[in-house]
């Protein structure tokens, strides 16, 4: 699986790329702020097509350029209950932090919600692009918090540890972290619930893709994962 990962140019958000090969569809998960020209790049340089975008959640760190990336071909999937947040996700953020965003790339914030979205459940198969994924629903960082998952690995993957699967995990689970729960939508009570119940079943030879920092496994975080210890899935 062609797996192209880079940060947007704000809060360090990983948008994913991932495609069958050069020069076919791909999906795009989770076009944050900033990302528009280095994704362009992207597309270009392996001659992709975007089929349509993923979104773990509806934060606008991780949602901001879903739109003109959608354009007018691509649907955005996003959970059903974080469907409200596609209305128009600027209009809740503090005004100190929009000013600050539209100091730093020089335009006025707007927001024009998608053409065309797809709401996802829990369990749910998508075959979009040639990939098969499956949707896990793990709320607690905002109510419709997902994560996607491939039986499969980026081309190219050396570990010292046995990989067999993908799981793009948003911001439930991090490296050695996972999402805050202080935010509107927000619960501990529901996190800890996603990670005794979503997270720890999956397999140790699961590659993890968060929505921040760096890829790790589930082998690792099960061992030294603060937030993971002392549960029982």
């Amino acid at each position: 699986m062609l797996t192209i990962a880079f940060p947007a140019a704000a809060f360090g958000t990983n948008c994913y790329v991932l495609a069958t090969g050069e020069g076919e569809e791909c999906l795009v998960v989770d076009p944050g702020i900033g990302v528009e020209e280095t994704l362009r790049e992207v597309l270009t340089e392996h001659r992709l097509k975007p089929a349509a975008v993923l979104l773990t959640h509806g934060h606008i760190d991780h949602v901001f350029s879903v739109t003109p990336v959608c354009g007018a071909d691509a649907a955005a999937y996003i959970h059903s209950e974080d469907r409200y947040r596609l209305v128009d996700p600027i209009s809740g953020l503090d005004q100190g932090l929009v000013g600050m965003l539209e100091q730093q790339f020089g335009r006025k914030a707007t927001w024009t919600e998608p053409s065309t979205v797809v709401e996802v459940v829990d369990r749910e198969t998508l075959t979009l692009a040639g990939l098969d994924l499956e949707v896990l629903h793990a709320p607690g960082h905002t109510e419709g918090s997902v994560m996607f998952g491939l039986e499969r690995l980026p081309e190219g993957v050396r570990a010292p540890e046995e990989l067999d699967r993908t799981m793009v995990t948003g911001d439930v689970l991090f490296a050695g972290s996972i999402g805050r729960t202080d935010l509107p939508g927000g619960s501990q009570k529901a996190m800890q619930r996603s990670l005794r119940e979503v997270v720890l079943p999956l397999p140790d030879s699961t590659l993890v893709l968060p929505g921040h920092g760096a890829a790790t496994s589930m082998r690792r975080e099960r061992s030294t994962n603060p937030y993971l210890q002392g549960l029982n899935a």
